[in-house]
């Protein structure tokens, strides 16, 4: 039987705790070859902090642990007993269903993107109302346009003398108001 993704949730905040407590208990049962990954998905994200670029990690399903598993009542009952888990999602409660490989495979990808290149902290839309918080533009007010994910930069309307002029700054450059 191949071993297939499973979603658990845990309590928020505990998701790291979950994923080392199950894998202790693999260990301690020697469950590993009914085992793959265990993993927290996470991606790396990027905030301007007093001038400095920081380096953070953001969880983009807090409360969930994806867990590679052969499904069978002794894992099953492994996984259920871990501290703080809260019981898988999808399927019922007593067979779950594993998310299909294609879902498995994009949470992946999300995960390998984020360590390559990191997201900014905070999502801009367009629409948006921000505040210039540096560069020549301090202080004024703007429309956010266009966003720009690969290149961190946005193109905000900023009302100048009464005109609405299109000024491209970068993230670490505005906050939301």
């Amino acid at each position: 039987m191949a071993k297939r993704w499973y979603v658990v949730q845990a309590f928020s905040g505990f998701e790291q705790q979950v994923k080392r407590s199950l894998e202790e208990r693999i260990r301690r049962y020697g469950l590993q070859e009914k085992f793959g990954e265990i993993l927290v998905p996470t991606e790396e994200v990027v905030e301007m902090r007093e001038g400095q670029k920081r380096k953070s990690e953001r969880k983009f399903f807090p409360g969930y642990v994806l867990v590679q598993m052969e499904m069978s009542d002794e894992a099953w009952h492994l996984v259920r007993d871990v501290p703080r888990v809260l019981g898988f999602i999808g399927g019922t409660s007593d067979k779950p269903a594993p998310i299909t490989d294609a879902e498995a495979e994009k949470i992946l990808e999300r995960v390998r993107e984020g360590a390559e290149q990191p997201r900014p902290k905070i999502l801009f839309e367009p629409g948006e109302m921000v505040r210039v918080i540096e560069g020549p533009f301090t202080d004024f007010n703007g429309v956010v346009e266009e966003v720009n994910y690969e290149k961190n930069k946005l193109r905000v309307a900023v009302l100048i003398f009464g005109r609405s002029t299109p000024v491209e700054l970068d993230f670490g450059q505005v906050e939301k108001r």
